[in-house]
């Protein structure tokens, strides 16, 4: 197993590992171990059956299911399909998956752990891969945030929500509709902005453009404007991390202490097709 570390204030890259195979007990601490430390990290030339990704994503925990019950794989609810493919005029996956800063689930009540995704098929045009994914840790956004603003945020609470990102990209027609009733399923909730990490106990700063919609306490325009502050503070450019897919790739991230955006310079007829696993935090 050889690791290679990237530039940024994370991301790592493993090869030489199978995680098909099992994996002993040594292994998978170090990885593991890695994975805390960097928060992004992929392995590279995985050939993975469903029940293969399923097995290894479950060595961090149990799956999530994710609320868009539309685009789930058929026979293996644990798996997220995220594509711009269609078959039969149906679209298989998530077109529009998150095409904007996010943390995975962090409007429900124990937000998840990891994230998970497996590259089938990635977009290439002139002999270069596109649709790249960006990263950010939001532990180092936390380490780095200027005083009066850490001081500004101490014990707040911000609010999450997952009906309002969803309303809006089905109001683009990006997204199957999903009723009322399904969206009351996943209420909103609240974190601390400068959230302990469940594994680690650091500070992260626990807002994420995507799903945080307001501080609690504040008047919306205050609240706004924090916001905004945060955001942007989070996502510098010099913090950010970009993976360059390959197909094989089985790219994991940490979602209590990382924000990603999908880069959305494809369509068809170049086909993106991959498949995500998410694990339960605490």
């Amino acid at each position: 197993m050889k690791i290679e570390q990237s530039n940024a204030p994370l991301g790592a890259q493993i090869t030489g590992i199978d995680v098909a195979q099992p994996l002993d007990d040594a292994t998978f601490r170090r990885i593991e171990d890695l994975f805390h430390e960097r928060g992004v990290i992929v392995f590279r030339d995985q050939h993975l059956t469903d029940e293969q990704q399923i097995a290894f994503s479950r060595r961090f925990g149990d799956l999530e299911i994710h609320p868009a019950k539309l685009y789930l794989k058929p026979g293996h609810t644990e798996i997220l399909v995220v594509s711009n493919v269609i078959e039969d005029g149906r679209e298989i996956g998530l077109q529009d998956a998150g095409q904007y800063w996010h943390t995975d689930l962090s409007y429900v009540a124990a937000p998840s752990r990891c994230s998970l995704l497996y590259a089938l098929e990635v977009p290439v045009k002139d002999g270069a891969p596109l649709g790249d994914t960006l990263f950010v840790s939001t532990t180092y956004a936390y380490d780095t945030l200027p005083r009066e603003l850490r001081e500004r945020i101490e014990g707040r609470t911000a609010v999450h929500g997952y009906a309002q990102r969803y309303r809006m990209q089905q109001a683009k027609g990006t997204r199957a509709a999903m009723s009322d009733e399904e969206l009351k399923k996943v209420p909103e909730v609240a974190h601390r902005v400068d959230r302990s990490h469940p594994w680690t106990g650091r500070k992260t700063l626990f807002v994420n453009e995507g799903f945080t919609t307001s501080i609690e306490g504040l008047p919306k325009e205050e609240s706004d404007a924090l916001l905004r502050t945060l955001f942007d503070h989070i996502t510098r450019p010099e913090a950010v991390y970009r993976h360059q897919w390959r197909m094989g790739d089985l790219l994991m991230w940490d979602n209590g202490s990382t924000q990603h955006r999908a880069v959305a310079d494809y369509a068809l007829p170049l086909r993106r097709r991959m498949q995500r696993t998410t694990v339960r935090g605490r």
